[in-house]
């Protein structure tokens, strides 16, 4: 089986996250940057890690990596790449993102011609034609720019991983699935414990919660680009992985997590989604605004993404929110409290220092993950666990 240097980007700031779950998937990492893992597979690595990893943004086949100062040697260097071990000669392929940082190439739009160009020119080359139909599979890649160092990936996955399937229904500014269950992780929450998002808009945090309780993999229920390369992956290493998600899920247990929101219609949504994701039997969503903030229960967790102000009609009432979530956090007895936000003031209207401060990049807006930690239930004895 062949084997690959994969590439895992994922959100700035979570890196972390995203290493500690290639590492449980049981591959070996080569190299850990700001917004991206690389590790060592094999085909059936490309199918696991794409249905089974969480916090990443996609998975991509490392074809090479260079060192480029202008665009001749980009075109030189991108055309001594085996394009041909990779793409059949009715493949269709593009450079489907650049990106540069701290690099003299900058423009995305000149280095993905130019590359598409090396590419055209490479293969007509190994093929022995003039041009190319472009009828077949997709090929697309991506390329990363980091201090004129150029590294060139294919995109296994097709659509953002973050594209679970399930939300067809969004709020006005979502969180990205990916990034709710990369924030899920970063807590001591599990499905034993209390959940509640008070402000679940579409529902996400709650429903990447219960896909983690039920051990349901994020990508179990939609397609990649790869899965029709069988060149490069088999179909069977698909087959096989998704027989392995299917077998591990459990649905079956009860697990309190609870969604609230303010807009009866957003509710609705919450609870189609968790609908179509399968998991709607284990979250008890609910219209109820964050001034009713209640739980008799200890030791729960909120975990949540309040309005961060980025709009005019909330950034006037942004203090007082802020305020009335410390006072409802206040008045719950030993809960933690885990919220991302991009408002500056989040501590001071909430009334209290976090004990952990994590930033993270929501695409390209700088936001912080404070962590207010409350006290560790009990151990259970003996006895209690046979109550």
């Amino acid at each position: 089986m062949r084997k690959y240097e994969l590439i895992a980007p994922c959100h700035f700031g979570l890196e972390a996250v995203l290493k500690k779950e290639i590492i449980d998937l049981g591959y070996d990492i080569t190299l850990v940057e700001d917004g991206r893992i690389t590790f060592f597979g094999d085909e059936e690595a490309v199918a696991r890690a794409n249905i089974f990893l969480r916090s990443a943004e996609r998975i991509l086949i490392k074809i090479g990596s260079f060192r480029a100062v202008t665009f001749e040697e980009l075109f030189q260097e991108t055309k001594k790449l085996p394009w041909e071990e990779y793409i059949p000669e009715d493949g269709k392929f593009w450079v489907a993102k650049a990106a540069s940082v701290k690099s003299r190439l900058f423009s995305p739009s000149d280095i993905q011609s130019i590359m598409k160009k090396a590419m055209v020119e490479r293969m007509k080359e190994k093929y022995h034609v003039s041009w190319f139909e472009e009828s077949g599979e997709r090929f697309p890649v991506r390329v990363f720019l980091m201090k004129d160092e150029v590294t060139v990936g294919l995109d296994t996955t097709g659509e953002s991983l973050h594209k679970r399937g399930y939300r067809k229904l969004t709020a006005k500014a979502p969180i990205a699935e990916n990034l709710a269950a990369a924030l899920i992780m970063l807590t001591p929450w599990n499905k034993s414990r209390i959940l509640v998002d008070p402000f679940c808009g579409s529902g996400t945090i709650p429903i990447e919660a219960a896909m983690m309780a039920a051990n349901m993999a994020p990508g179990m229920n939609r397609g990649f680009s790869a899965e029709n390369w069988e060149h490069i992956v088999g179909r069977k290493n698909w087959y096989d992985t998704i027989d392995e998600a299917r077998e591990m899920v459990d649905t079956g247990m009860e697990t309190d997590i609870q969604g609230y929101d303010i807009d009866h219609d957003m509710v609705t949504i919450a609870r189609e989604n968790a609908r179509l994701a399968g998991v709607d039997h284990l979250i008890h969503f609910q219209q109820r605004p964050a001034s009713q903030l209640s739980h008799s229960k200890k030791y729960g967790f909120i975990i949540t993404n309040p309005p961060y102000g980025e709009r005019l009609e909330e950034k006037e009432n942004l203090a007082a929110l802020y305020r009335t979530i410390g006072e409802r956090f206040n008045g719950l007895d030993a809960w933690s409290m885990f919220l991302i936000t991009s408002y500056e003031q989040a501590e001071r209207d909430i009334g209290r220092k976090a004990d952990k401060n994590r930033k993270i990049y929501n695409g390209m807006m700088k936001t912080y993950y404070y962590q207010f930690l409350g006290p560790k239930p009990p151990k259970r004895t003996g006895a209690d666990k046979q109550g």
